[in-house]
């Protein structure tokens, strides 16, 4: 009898346990939901639910390989944007219980809105997939993505005809380009490779291979010192100019309420990096030391009219012609010289 009643009462002691093990992590998951969409910001404390701190003996949160014990938003271990994190809870009763969950971290100034006026219009071949878009003088250089058709154009801005062109196998999708000194460098969207082309004949001087944190190839640019490419996720990868196969660092980019990831054509300039985001008519401008998203243009008004015709005729071409920028986009039929006010 004395048996039955301790296998009975350990039987309850479980069922109570097993209970408040669910209630710590549906706490913890109602937290977390609540926040995702809220997002933290560096520096901030995670003022996790008085339940699971009650009956914790210890909290921790993983991200893949590393882990802390610290509930701060500390850049030691998140990045600006979406951070897939594992909550590790040792329960005062021996068990460990794990959630996962996404902590969004944003940047703590929000975004200017950037104004323009548009002061001059060029024309430019409506057949052209813009995937990489530079001007050097008055020359402009454009890689042009879609299988089959793929190239590397040079052409004076004004005119349409191509003064030199190297085209591409037809089992590659160009994608971003930039030029880098007597240089030009092309990303490929799915090939894992990378182009590098004499700028002056446009003829092809050697192939690199992407680091293997990049996913696939998008936009290029150049700082002066590193090549800095996207590859459709939040982050931006600086890449060495000599052997773009090493990567030196990465970022990676979110506003004050946003985070932005398809970013896609590149542009540097004058100690910032600015951004298409695919099928959206905003170009980012980002501070290349941390990812932060300090300012945004909206090329709606010029945008609207292709993108009307096909969704894919989207915003993706940024240059710089002194002070003034150069838009265009997929099958355009305009360059839109701007103003940046």
């Amino acid at each position: 009898m004395k048996n039955k009643l301790i296998a009975g009462f350990a039987a309850l002691l479980l069922i109570v346990s097993c209970k408040n093990d669910e209630k710590i992590l549906t706490s913890l998951a109602d937290y977390n939901t609540g926040m995702e969409q809220k997002g933290y910001h560096f520096g901030d404390k995670l003022t996790l639910p008085q339940e699971v701190i009650d009956n914790a003996e210890s909290i921790t949160i993983s991200f893949g390989e590393k882990e802390t014990n610290n509930l701060v938003i500390d850049p030691k271990y998140f990045t600006l944007g979406d951070n897939a994190v594992t909550f590790n809870v040792k329960t005062k009763g021996g068990e460990t219980l794990y959630q996962d969950a996404t902590i969004n971290v944003y940047s703590k100034s929000p975004e200017t809105t950037l104004n323009y006026e548009v002061v001059a219009e060029y024309p430019h071949d409506a057949k052209n997939f813009v995937q990489g878009f530079q001007i050097d003088g008055n020359t402009i250089y454009e890689s042009e993505g879609q299988y089959g058709s793929s190239r590397l154009i040079t052409y004076k801005l004004g005119e349409t005809s191509p003064i030199k062109e190297t085209k591409q196998p037809d089992d590659v999708f160009s994608e971003g380009s930039t030029i880098a000194g007597d240089k030009i460098y092309q990303l490929t969207w799915e090939n894992k490779k990378g182009f590098v082309y004499d700028k002056n004949t446009l003829s092809l001087v050697s192939e690199f291979a992407y680091p293997d944190m990049m996913v696939k190839g998008w936009g290029l640019t150049y700082d002066g010192k590193n090549l800095i490419a996207s590859d459709g996720t939040k982050n931006l990868y600086f890449l060495d100019k000599n052997d773009p196969s090493k990567m030196v660092k990465y970022i990676s980019v979110a506003g004050n309420t946003s985070v932005y990831d398809q970013l896609n054509e590149l542009e540097y300039y004058k100690g910032f990096i600015y951004a298409n985001v695919w099928h959206k008519p905003i170009i980012l401008k980002i501070n290349p030391a941390n990812g932060e998203v300090v300012g945004k243009f909206d090329f709606s008004k010029l945008a609207d009219p292709f993108t009307d015709v096909d969704s894919e005729h989207v915003l993706n071409g940024i240059a710089f012609k002194g002070d003034n920028m150069l838009v265009t986009g997929k099958n355009w039929s305009k360059i839109y010289e701007v103003a940046l006010k």
